[in-house]
């Protein structure tokens, strides 16, 4: 039996498909039911993916998708399924695969055309109502595809299958076991080193995204082995974005890439994940540095976060949009009319700090930034510049806002509350990390049967959560627990990774899926090796496992970190791009570091050294002077005394001996 002939869309959960709901074509959400109804018609599914915060997923829905005659031909030639990639990130990776392995550049939206079991035989990404950037209009597409499809359907249904087998191969492939070594991450860091702008910062060209997987393993080589080229790449490619349009300099917060090679034009959608990064990096290049620059970041955009970004409960939302009022960009950007109506005679202090730019062929507002020198003298009068950026916002937030996607992801919260822990403790911001456990515990709370949604939007829920789910909650407890010491955070950890087991682990005990066991209708079960603008599944879970056995000292917990850092190394070399974050965790396994703290929590004189200095490798463990219970072991089973104040840092199974002078272990965590 088939599905009722119209839209479908209404009742789904994801914002992005409910901005679809009112389309004359005959959507339906990835279910079970919509593959059987396309086998039943025997028509090819026509597989739409996209996301709310998209400017050409927008466009290609006002262009097609809300016409009618396109309508038409769509709901007569195919089964229509429309995909939140936010939702799910496994359908997304295994058709962008098929794609790329057309020879094709990925992008969103992605309109793939499939067999009716599922398996793809072409697509594309952005299709033109009416034939012009030297692409065929959107009907022409469907009817040609519809044509090959009825005049060569063995021939596609053949062609469907050796590339289902080949994306299988790819993201689902088992691969032997590779050596963990030093060399791996120096020889990863080096050929980044190579793509770097040192001018402009980022990466060479056009266009510029944050690429946080890249930025960490340039820090981690200076962290472990002194590179301090690495370390300055990062820097610049930090201060550069900070001063670019790229970045909001009215409302705190980054924007997802930049058009151009000098983070001026950005596309204005502001992602949860991004700017879950940009804190932690900031946070490591503050306590680096002590530039004040990283700090005042780092305030406005947890400021953002807290205004904008909280959605009911507690939790994140997803994104901003970058359209508001049909014109991209147009709530972030300004004349310089408007500003001087703003701030009157004020005006002129302010664009002592700021200057506005309109590249060639921009047709929008100026955009806010910053040159170099302007960067450096608003941070040192950084008092006198916020007053007047509290003015602007006053004024921007009279204008249409972009549409906000208020679905909580569960792995994106996982993100930023990891970051909004490990900044709360480092810059003393107590409001951060309650901003982080409230998230936490709404996360939690939505639990079924113990298992994480991936999504929730009010009381909807999508159920099973992802890998990347448990593994982004597991260092989101672990973090929270360095920041408070409750002990309920470890617990937590320790029930995600044995859900994580459960329902993810694979049958040789050598790895995980991204999808749960009882996932029924992913075609391909896939892992989640490859980075996209956040760490891979695969990365997040080896470090879940080493931070978590770090704190735990159990054994067993470490072979495992160890086994599947070893088998995903394997599949890493197979690879042709986006394993850095399993490069940047399995070089944590090789050297993860321990700290325990004893001190006096009412007065400390060792923890407020240990917080102002963070290391992504390390796992902090506080105890109160006196304590007789739960103390943490060392390597080795030993426990440290608690009569008095001292520092245990720890390597590996190695520990120096204790430290208890202040000065002595700031001497010793920036070696």
């Amino acid at each position: 039996m088939t599905l009722p002939a119209r839209n479908l869309l209404a009742e789904e959960a994801s914002p992005y498909l409910q901005q679809h709901s009112d389309n004359p074509v005959h959507w339906r959400g990835w279910s079970p039911a919509a593959l059987a109804e396309a086998r039943e018609l025997g028509r090819p599914i026509l597989l739409s993916i996209g996301y709310a915060a998209c400017h050409w997923c927008h466009v290609m829905a006002h262009e097609s998708f809300e016409n009618n005659a396109v309508a038409a031909v769509m709901n007569r030639l195919y089964v229509n399924i429309k995909v939140d990639r936010e939702e799910r990130p496994d359908i997304d990776q295994i058709y962008m695969a098929a794609l790329h392995a057309m020879g094709e550049q990925g992008g969103w939206p992605l309109t793939m055309f499939l067999t009716p079991d599922g398996k793809p035989f072409w697509g594309g990404t952005y299709f033109p109502r009416e034939a012009r950037y030297g692409r065929p209009g959107f009907i022409q597409v469907l009817e040609a595809v519809d044509k090959a499809w009825r005049e060569k359907q063995q021939s596609l249904a053949e062609s469907a299958d050796a590339l289902t087998a080949h994306v299988d191969a790819r993201l689902a492939g088992a691969g032997g076991k590779a050596v963990l070594d030093r060399d791996t991450l120096a020889n990863l860091a080096g050929r980044i080193d190579g793509m770097i702008d040192h001018d402009r910062g980022g990466l060479s060209g056009a266009p510029k995204f944050p690429n946080a997987p890249f930025m960490h393993t340039l820090w981690l080589s200076w962290l472990r082995d002194g590179k301090t080229a690495h370390r300055d790449a990062v820097l610049t490619s930090l201060e550069k974005m900070l001063a670019g349009g790229i970045y909001d300099h009215v409302g705190g917060g980054l924007s997802r890439y930049s058009t151009d090679d000098e983070w001026l034009v950005p596309h204005f959608e502001k992602m949860l994940y991004d700017n879950a990064q940009l804190i932690r990096l900031c946070n490591w290049a503050y306590a680096a540095t002590g530039d004040g620059l990283f700090r005042i970041r780092i305030e406005e955009t947890g400021a953002w976060l807290l205004r904008e970004m909280t959605v009911e409960g507690g939790a994140f939302a997803a994104s901003l949009d970058a359209d508001s009022d049909g014109e991209e960009g147009l709530f972030y950007t300004w004349s310089r009319e408007e500003i001087e109506t703003a701030l009157g005679d004020d005006a002129a202090v302010f664009f002592r700090y700021c200057e506005l730019a309109a590249p060639h062929g921009w047709e929008g507002k100026p955009i806010i930034r910053q040159s170099e020198t302007q960067q450096r003298q608003a941070v040192a009068d950084h008092a006198q510049l916020a007053p007047f950026k509290t003015k602007l916002l006053a004024v921007r937030e009279k204008r249409v806002r972009p549409g906000r996607d208020g679905k909580a992801l569960t792995d994106w919260n996982g993100l930023m509350i990891a970051a909004l822990a490990e900044a709360g403790r480092s810059l003393g911001q107590r409001d951060w990390i309650n901003a982080a456990a409230k998230a936490f515990t709404h996360i939690v709370g939505a639990s079924k049967d113990g298992r994480l949604p991936h999504s929730m939007l009010g009381a909807k829920k999508l159920f099973p959560a992802l890998s990347s789910d448990y593994a982004a909650m597991t260092n989101a407890a672990i973090a929270l627990f360095e920041a408070t010491g409750d002990p309920a955070y470890s617990d937590h950890a320790r029930r995600f990774i044995g859900e994580l087991d459960r329902w993810h682990r694979d049958s040789e005990n050598a790895g995980y899926w991204l999808t749960a066991s009882d996932s029924g209708d992913v075609p391909i079960r896939i892992r989640g090796d490859v980075d996209e603008a956040i760490p891979s599944a695969t990365s997040q879970i080896i470090e879940a496992l080493v931070r978590l056995s770090s704190l735990t000292g159990d054994p067993d917990l470490w072979q495992k970190a160890w086994t599947t850092a070893e088998h995903a190394m394997g599949r890493a070399g197979q690879q042709t791009y986006g394993q850095a974050g399993i490069v940047n965790a399995c070089a944590s396994a090789l050297e993860p570091l321990k700290l325990v703290l004893v001190d006096t929590l009412d007065d400390p004189s060792l923890v407020p050294v240990a917080n102002r200095n963070p290391d992504p490798r390390r796992v902090d463990i506080v105890v109160p002077i006196g304590t007789a219970t739960n103390r943490p072991t060392l390597p080795g089973g030993m426990l440290p005394p608690t009569d008095k104040a001292g520092a245990w840092f720890c390597s590996g199974q190695v520990c120096l001996p204790v430290v208890t002078d202040a000065g002595e272990l700031e001497k010793l965590l920036r070696r």
